[in-house]
């Protein structure tokens, strides 16, 4: 039997009351690591990935900046990515992490830019 961590339990948690509450919009949802960061729109009823913006992407990788300018620079392109396919309802799902740094700085990015949620 696997022990869960906080991280986990949050995961759930947050995940199911997001999924009863959100029907009919597309998610996006954020990965990170030490050094990089990733966001992806994912249609849940299709289970594809619609939109997604990384840190990993050759013109991310050539400018040296700090991890909280990063994200808000990868919010703004998947901002601009997701209105080229029309999308701009959307839920937020921060997974296991918390709402603070580069996760905040991310989604108050996709707001600047247009996203709704």
């Amino acid at each position: 039997m696997r022990l869960e961590n906080s991280r986990d339990k949050r995961l759930k948690r947050n995940r199911s009351k997001l999924k009863k509450v959100n029907v009919d919009r597309f998610r996006i949802t954020v990965s990170k690591s030490l050094k990089n960061i990733s966001a992806q729109i994912i249609d849940d009823s299709n289970n594809k990935t619609i939109v997604s913006a990384s840190s990993k992407e050759k013109d991310m990788k050539n400018n040296k900046i700090n991890k909280t300018k990063m994200s808000e620079a990868i919010g703004e392109i998947l901002a601009k990515r997701a209105s080229e396919k029309k999308i701009s309802k959307v839920y937020f799902d921060r997974g296991g992490y918390k709402y603070h740094g580069r996760i905040k700085a991310l989604a108050d990015s996709l707001r600047k830019n247009g996203m709704r949620f």
